[in-house]
């Protein structure tokens, strides 16, 4: 049987919080890549709804959060009886989320392999 010692330079802390951080910067570019996509299903008469949409990252909990914040964005998405133009749709955050979500891992864990290279 072989053995190695290893003798490493950075603390467990340190790992930690480099991962936490490849993973919050993950996170981000996950929110800004479903924003993208559901801002173009988004239903659209003069864009205010496209335009109050947003991504945040709460780096400290690791949390993602997509939102449109207009009154009227819950009914918008909700309402899968209102008409809209073509390519534009009810439910076009949820859309994103459910067909984008291999492409959403991918970007989270693309930062966290970097910084374990």
């Amino acid at each position: 049987m072989a053995n190695a010692d290893f003798n490493s330079r950075i603390s467990e802390e340190e790992i930690t919080e480099l991962i936490r951080n490849a993973a919050a910067d993950g996170l981000r570019l996950a929110a800004e890549h479903v924003l993208a996509v559901s801002n173009q299903r988004v239903p659209h008469d003069k864009g205010a709804l496209e335009r109050s949409g947003k991504a945040l990252v709460r780096r400290r909990s690791l949390l993602a959060v997509v939102r449109y914040n207009t009154p009227y964005a819950k009914v918008q998405h909700e309402d899968l009886y209102l008409h809209h133009k073509e390519g534009r749709t009810p439910k076009f955050l949820e859309r994103a989320v459910r067909e984008e979500a291999e492409v959403v891992k991918l970007l989270i864990a693309k930062p966290i392999r970097e910084v374990l290279k």
